[in-house]
């Protein structure tokens, strides 16, 4: 448990985000985690949207939720109705700072700061830079403090006209899993862990890859664990390019499962690319760290937060993630030596420990008190 910074009081925090669990998505773990990790110290209450078995949810949860419409319908009407009860919750709480878990939430939270002259503290992730620019600008401008999760994020928070001296970078935390066994599968394993919901995440440079990593490790195969409505695409590109025996499409698996595979696959590949916009992607990156934690390599694409996730030649590889080539030779650099897969995967645990939730979490409380005070 974080300490209180020597402050001696519990700090009062209204949290306004439209995602939090029990859906899933880094967005969601994170500002989870984060008020697991501060509850006491810290005293959290939560706004968010309904959705599926959010009752059973927030009974157990540590700090206290309010839900606000769903999370299942029109995005945008639900957006508007979480910022519209925001009013309302900040004067039954009367918080000492407001924290916006999305740029979503930060039009109430903009308007709260104004009106009940309560600091704000806005937490900025990359993609809504691409859909909701304004937004953002607008909220990286307004609030007292900004933590963007990685050195791309916060170079976004820049080009918005935020002041430096209000950008700070913390990463996002992981749950530690016991330290790995480095016993790997007997067969060389790519393992990809993401939803199959954007093209940016690689899939389809994966696909164009394999056929020139089986020519140098020839039984190597490729896991994928997630699920999205991109599978049918990438079920013909594996049909197209001849390697349906060398790749297998595990869907959406539970945790233990996924954690299994993580345990087992000799490297972890995500090559995402910037979307066709040229903003947002990847944030930062989190599935990079959670396979490093498990003593993994890990491959991303040299763009974007990956670059803060993955230290190149070190943990892991960074690739031009549009080159299937520059992918395959990597890929096949690190399967056929198992020694410095070894240790880059070792390397990738020590940088993994750094990055554990009760120390992200004490750097976030940090700042979050020195805004208040």
């Amino acid at each position: 448990m974080p300490a209180s910074n020597g402050a001696g009081r519990r700090l009062r925090v209204l949290l306004l985000t439209p995602d939090f669990p029990p859906a899933e998505g880094g967005i969601q773990l994170l500002l989870s985690r984060l008020v697991s990790c501060l509850e006491p110290e810290v005293e959290f209450r939560v706004l968010t949207l309904g959705q599926e078995g959010d009752e059973a949810y927030d009974r157990e949860f540590e700090a206290e939720v309010q839900r606000v419409g769903s999370a299942s319908g029109d995005r945008r009407l639900a957006a508007l109705r979480l910022n519209a009860r925001s009013l309302a919750e900040a004067r039954s709480f009367r918080p000492d700072l407001l924290l916006s878990g999305h740029v979503v939430a930060s039009l109430g939270a903009m308007v709260l700061r104004k009106l009940l002259r309560v600091p704000l503290v806005q937490y900025v992730h990359a993609d809504e830079f691409r859909v909701r620019a304004k937004l953002c600008e607008a909220a990286v401008k307004s609030a007292e403090a900004t933590i963007a999760v990685s050195e791309y994020t916060r170079q976004m928070c820049l080009d918005a006209g935020a002041d430096p001296e209000r950008v700070e970078v913390i990463h996002p935390g992981i749950d530690l899993p016991p330290p790995p066994s480095y016993e790997r599968d007997p067969r060389p394993t790519l393992l990809t862990v993401a939803t199959l919901l954007f093209r940016y995440k690689g899939h389809d440079v994966m696909v164009r890859a394999l056929p020139l990593i089986r020519a140098k490790v020839p039984d190597a195969r490729w896991v994928v664990v997630g699920d999205g409505p991109f599978r049918p695409a990438l079920e013909n590109a594996v049909r197209a390019y001849g390697v349906e025996d060398a790749v297998e499409l595990r869907g959406r698996v539970p945790d233990s499962e996924r954690d299994s595979w993580l345990e087992r696959a000799s490297v972890f590949c995500m090559p995402s690319r910037l979307p066709a916009a040229g903003l947002g992607g990847e944030g930062f990156g989190i599935v990079y760290m959670e396979a490093a934690a498990h003593g993994l390599p890990t491959i991303g694409g040299d763009v974007a937060g990956a670059r803060d996730a993955v230290r190149d030649g070190e943990t892991g590889l960074l690739v031009d993630p549009t080159d299937h080539l520059a992918l395959a030779a990597a890929a096949s650099e690190l399967l056929a030596d198992p020694a410095r897969a070894r240790e880059m995967g070792e390397a990738g645990r020590a940088w993994a420990e750094r990055h554990a939730w009760p120390l992200v979490a004490a750097r976030v409380e940090e700042l979050l008190r020195r805004v208040a005070g």
